[in-house]
């Protein structure tokens, strides 16, 4: 397991003077800590957990934000029930981004598993970068993604803003 403090110290969830000093650094965040903990107790008793590698995590409002290698996003998404087991382990909702990735795949990712049909970036006058994504199918009041939330992810995460719109309008 690879995680952004001392695996010693997410076992034992204390943290050694360095990994304190990237905190107060700035360059780790105590959802960074948070995280890793978490992942490191649940490896105790899941194989599949233990080969994990947690690059960061990123905390908007009780959204938890994983960047997890593509092999380990793709091992959760197979599984519901490790799945749920993450889930309950946050105090908030847990978004699944592949590390290291460009702005289209991150959007992607926060939809999943719903298509992303084209996603177009368009300058506006002063320098200003508008991002619209396009959905695919019709929004619907069961729609399992809060679109506000996704929104406020992706502006705070990127620094995009980011339009929704659906494939089909709305009737």
């Amino acid at each position: 397991m690879k995680l952004p403090i001392c695996l010693f110290d997410a076992k034992n969830s204390l943290l050694c003077p360095q990994c304190e000093k990237k905190v107060e650094d700035g360059k780790l965040t105590k959802a960074d800590v948070n995280a890793s903990i978490i992942l490191a107790r649940l490896a105790k008793t899941n194989q599949e957990i233990d080969d994990f590698t947690l690059y960061s995590c990123k905390e908007f409002e009780g959204n938890f934000v994983l960047s997890l290698s593509k092999n380990d996003i793709l091992t959760i998404r197979r599984s519901r029930v490790l799945y749920r087991l993450l889930q309950e382990q946050f105090q908030g909702k847990i978004w699944l981004v592949e590390a290291e990735e460009n702005d289209k795949k991150f959007i992607e990712d926060m939809f999943f598993p719903t298509k992303v049909l084209s996603i177009n970036s368009v300058w506006a006058p002063g320098g200003i970068q508008k991002t619209k994504a396009v959905i695919s199918g019709k929004w619907t009041p069961r729609f399992p993604i809060n679109m506000e939330t996704v929104i406020q992810i992706v502006k705070n995460a990127r620094n995009l803003d980011i339009e929704i719109e659906f494939e089909n309008k709305r009737a």
